[in-house]
């Protein structure tokens, strides 16, 4: 099944690098945030207790929001992994 799919507002990183404390805030009120690193799907629920652990995963080598991110609703899909957009189309 394929849904249409409304993009409300890209930002182009390289024009606006957003740092970490900025991320942070973002993704602080985020329902969930799913990472995807090569095979790899981490799903994390943005609290205090795991800050360091999803920053970690989110930022790139030079500290800022790792691409390409997408916000789909109230959840944030960072970095790329085949299984986790497919899983995102459904």
């Amino acid at each position: 099944m394929q849904e249409q799919v409304e993009i409300i507002a890209e930002i182009d990183a390289k024009k606006e690098a957003l740092q970490a404390e900025k991320v942070w805030e973002r993704l602080k009120r985020a329902e969930k945030v799913v990472v995807g690193k090569g095979k790899k799907v981490q799903v994390y629920v943005p609290e205090p207790a795991v800050k360091e652990l999803l920053m970690q995963d989110v930022l790139g080598r030079s500290g800022t929001l790792r691409a390409p991110t997408l916000q789909v609703g109230n959840s944030y899909y960072v970095g790329y992994n085949t299984a986790m957009y497919e899983e995102l189309m459904r």
